[in-house]
């Protein structure tokens, strides 16, 4: 097979290749005699299956894997011959310019920009530092409790942290919803479960009060209907409850799986558990914040243009299936990656330097590290070992694994190397809470 390389435009380049006919179907041919030493067809002998069945068979399949094995192959060798470096798969189509003896395709693909000197010391990067205290294991501990709460009816009016079993229905202009009659639902007051006026309006509200409010329900308002809209709210109250506390007691510990009931051991995994939380929450602080030191400084360098509209396509994508999952009806148009695509703009700038700093500066994986990580992953679960081995059997979750540890390896180099400061934080503004 020969290719050659054309550069179709910016960051473009394509590759024809002419692939030869008899080649192809040398390797097809060998790889189905293989196949009838052993297949088995009924109404045949093992072995002896004639030619032309094998070929009916399996000569379809065999020759897709085939070609494609041999593009790939030939694409690669192409790529190193001529030290292309790709930024995203190539796409490989059948070209008309292949002659009776040989099969031409072509492979277009976009390559990676050259940045220049990428010199990370003039970068200024404020480092996000916290710690566990035993305030934020108390308050934990006091989550805990808030989840395992139950509820006794009061007969007094409503506050903050009670659950209010009430019906509502809504007039904007000459629409009702429902239509006819109201919807029954709970919500705790103070938790956002309901417009934050609603909320208000129920306090102090008991068994059996009605009230009706103006509303004014903002443009993404998670009700269609009412979005962007004022309306006059019903609510009838049926229920007033308070919430019940469990005492975090010995048998409340063990609910939770540490075996001994001991409140210091309860406290020490918590500890455990925040701090792995912490620990990512800093590195997507320090993650975000070297990102926009990068961008700042290459915003200009051209970028792959289908890599950066396939990423908005996915960003798009993961925002439907997230609002799909919230219970909302949602059915995008067929532009709807364009408002993301600033974004992916700046998600590939920045993979892409990451992946360049790391090859300039020949940096490795670090096996500690991503082993360290997985067990940071399986400790979550109730077998880790479990989760070890699939990690272990399944190349694309590991890859996965690999690809995200080496970013923060990356992360990390640059950040050390930085003009760079420390900021002192409480875990919860680490967080984000």
């Amino acid at each position: 097979m020969q290719a050659s390389v054309e550069t179709v435009g910016g960051l473009e380049r394509r590759i024809t290749f002419r692939l030869p006919a008899e080649r192809l179907e040398t390797q097809v041919g060998g790889r189905l005699r293989e196949i009838a030493r052993t297949a088995r067809i009924k109404g045949f002998r093992p072995g002896k299956v004639p030619a032309k069945v094998i070929e009916q068979r399996y000569g379809e399949q065999v020759r897709a894997e085939v070609l494609d094995g041999l593009l790939r192959e030939e694409f690669e060798e192409a790529v190193r011959a001529n030290e292309l470096r790709l930024a995203g798969a190539p796409r490989i189509e059948p070209s008309d310019s292949g002659a009776d003896d040989a099969l031409a395709y072509v492979a277009t693909f976009e390559v990676v920009p050259d940045f220049g000197e990428i010199d990370v010391s003039g970068l200024k990067v404020q480092r996000a530092t916290a710690e566990v205290s035993d305030e934020d294991i108390d308050r934990m501990i006091e989550n805990l409790r808030l989840q395992r709460r139950s509820w006794t009816a009061v007969t007094r009016g409503a506050k903050d942290g009670d659950a209010v079993d009430v019906q509502t229905w809504s007039q904007a202009g000459d629409e009702r919803l429902p239509a006819e009659g109201s919807e029954k639902g709970v919500t705790v007051i103070a938790t956002g479960g309901m417009h934050a006026d609603l909320e208000a309006a129920l306090v102090g509200m008991a068994k059996g009060d009605e009230k009706t409010v103006e509303v004014a329900f903002p443009a993404d308002w998670r009700v269609a209907v009412l979005a962007g809209k004022t309306a006059q709210v019903h609510l009838a109250v049926e229920q007033v409850s308070e919430p019940v506390l469990p005492e975090a007691d010995a048998a409340f510990i063990r609910s939770f799986g540490v075996k001994s009931g001991e409140m210091d051991q309860f406290r020490a995994e918590i500890r455990n558990n925040l701090e792995r939380e912490l620990k990512g929450a800093l590195m997507n602080r320090l993650r975000r914040e070297v990102g926009e030191q990068l961008i700042a400084a290459y915003d200009s360098v051209e970028l792959p243009q289908r890599l950066v509209e396939n990423e908005a396509r996915a960003m798009a994508a993961q925002a439907v299936d997230q609002a799909r999952r919230q219970g909302r009806k949602i059915d995008p148009p067929a532009d709807a990656h364009l408002s993301f695509m600033d974004a992916a703009r700046k998600r590939v700038l920045v993979g892409l330097l990451v992946g360049e700093v790391a090859r300039r500066n020949s940096l490795k994986l670090d096996e500690k590290r991503l082993n360290e990580s997985l067990r940071l992953i399986a400790s979550t679960y109730e077998e880790p070992q479990q989760v070890v081995d699939l990690y272990r059997n399944d190349p694309q979750l590991m890859s996965g694994l690999q690809n995200r540890v080496m970013e923060e390896q990356v992360i990390d180099w640059i950040a050390e190397r930085a003009e760079h400061s420390d900021q002192p934080m409480s875990f919860q503004e680490a967080i984000g809470q």
